[in-house]
């Protein structure tokens, strides 16, 4: 009988399945399976960061270093007193090294992990034809409607229970409407003597001269009959009528170039002067629970606070990524597409060294974002940038090659390895997948091998390598292997992919 492969422990004995996403030992990591939740974001220390990043990124450790330092650099200026604290300018990064080696992939962990707005930028589209410079700000546009939804997420979540609360009421009216002339409990006014009862269907109010056989008394217990069905999700299917709002304006399309920023004013001004309409449709009380949870969130949360919270975290706590930089890093004399590239350039100095820039929530101070611009510049160096924007980046750092070994730890040690979500695909198939320790190495030997020989892409080589392995499995699934374990080793790695390797063309369109 062969044993799952969740069940196994890490062998180095070739010939048995191995375990990826195992936990590492690593002191300090403080994450669960949904985020950080063993500690506040805000008071992790740099070695924390960095057991975090650890557990999704492979090596790389002095990036992590940097960005672990940059962002516990946040929280040091936050706690210092005095007018020395608006002084105090961030570590803005840039990462050096070939695609697939994971600079994208820290900078989108570091913003998860700090809770921070973030946005990633790729620095090349601002020099596809059309671009005019006002086209930079909308990255901190985007920051900003980032943090808003952030923000307003969180508040929702507070507030949930009590939305919750109120619309199990407004389903009991539903259910049960109020009769005529009389208030329903969800909004009915203190206007007598009445009393508490606690039972096994939970609180309920009955007037203190009211006879237990009245008709109001019989209506409130199968009101309470009917929360207590409500409750067990046995009234689901239910259908019931409720009013939805509807917009009265029709869709337009107000983008043009050079008009971001001002068109969603005249938006929201339109909005507000036409009336609001509303359609009564018929829906199960699964679908008005949906409705109506949003409508009351809507009502709870206040979202002054909220943009007032936004626009603080996006200026104090933001985080945007400026990826392929070196895509508008010139190179040589001016002239030609060149022009264009330094112009970007000149476009993002202001933004990077900190302008104040106008969003539908108002203006947001870009000083104390933190950006972390990338790129490979195996075409150009970073001494190719305008003097002025190499000196809004005083933290350089070089990531490295992944070799072979590498790969192998990559497919076995991240709490997401690509390994894994394959194996959770193919579960859900009612089947299991196992690699042993020589397949997995095999793996990684052949997209080594085709990196050197073709472009270097990384780790994506993997996805490429792995997803042709498994090709008849995925296809043959659910009608064969569906309740059986299907095992790979080392022999079958080879014979599956042996072809491709050795053709020089086919391994160029397919690997």
């Amino acid at each position: 009988m062969e044993v799952p492969i969740t069940e196994l422990q890490l062998d180095e004995d070739a010939s048995q399945p191995v375990v990826p996403g195992q936990d590492s030992a690593d002191e300090g990591a403080i994450s669960s399976d949904n985020g950080p939740a063993a500690a506040d974001p805000a008071s992790l220390t740099p070695r924390q960061i960095v057991a975090e990043l650890d557990r999704y990124i492979i090596g790389q450790d002095a990036a992590k270093r940097a960005v672990a330092i940059a962002l516990r650099n946040r929280w040091r200026r936050r706690n210092v007193e005095g007018e020395l604290k608006d002084e105090i300018l961030p570590n803005n990064i840039i990462m050096i090294g070939p695609t697939g080696v994971g600079k994208t992939e820290i900078a989108r962990r570091l913003a998860r992990l700090a809770g921070a707005p973030f946005v990633k930028v790729e620095a090349s589209k601002f020099t596809e034809v059309g671009y005019v410079g006002r086209d930079v700000e909308s990255m901190v546009r985007d920051l900003v409607e980032f943090a808003v939804n952030l923000v307003r997420t969180e508040r929702e979540d507070e507030c949930r229970e009590i939305a919750a609360d109120r619309v199990e009421e407004r389903l009991l009216d539903l259910l049960l409407p109020p009769i005529a002339g009389e208030s329903s409990p969800a909004d009915a006014e203190d206007d007598g003597p009445r009393m508490f009862v606690v039972g096994t269907g939970g609180a309920k109010v009955i007037e203190d001269d009211e006879p237990e056989d009245s008709p109001e008394a019989r209506r409130r217990r199968t009101r309470e009959k009917l929360r207590g069905l409500l409750r067990d999700e046995r009234l689901e299917d239910r259908e019931v009528e409720i009013d939805v709002a509807e917009s009265s304006m029709p869709a337009m399309d107000m983008s043009a170039s050079g008009m971001e920023g001002l068109d969603w004013n005249f938006m929201e001004v339109l909005q507000d002067m036409l009336p609001k309409r509303s359609r009564r449709r018929t829906v199960t009380v699964a679908e008005a629970r949906k409705y109506l949870v949003s409508e009351e969130l809507d009502r709870l949360v206040d979202m002054d606070e909220v943009v007032d919270d936004a626009l603080d975290r996006a200026e104090t706590m933001g985080i945007i990524f400026l990826d392929e930089l070196d895509k508008v890093a010139t190179k040589g004399a001016p002239g030609g597409p060149d022009v264009s590239r330094e112009g970007v350039q000149r476009d993002l100095l202001p933004i990077v060294e900190g302008s104040t820039v106008q969003t539908k929530y108002g203006y947001v101070n870009t000083d104390h974002m933190l950006f972390i611009a990338a790129g490979a510049f195996h075409l150009s160096r970073p001494s190719d940038l305008i003097p002025e924007l190499q000196g809004r980046f005083p933290i350089r750092v070089e990531l490295t090659s992944l070799d072979e070994n590498d790969f192998v730890r990559i497919l076995l040690e991240p709490k997401n390895a690509l390994l894994t979500q394959y194996q959770a695909l193919v579960a859900t198939e009612g089947a299991t997948l196992e690699l042993t320790r020589d397949a997995i190495e095999e793996v990684a030997k052949i997209a080594a091998e085709v990196n050197s020989r073709v472009e270097n892409i990384g780790a994506r080589r993997l996805h490429t390598v792995l997803t042709t392995l498994l090709d008849d499995v995925m296809f043959g699934l659910p009608e064969e292997g569906a309740g059986e374990t299907i095992h790979i080793d080392g022999n079958a790695v080879r014979e599956r992919l042996a072809r491709i390797v050795e053709d020089d063309d086919l391994r160029r369109y397919i690997l």
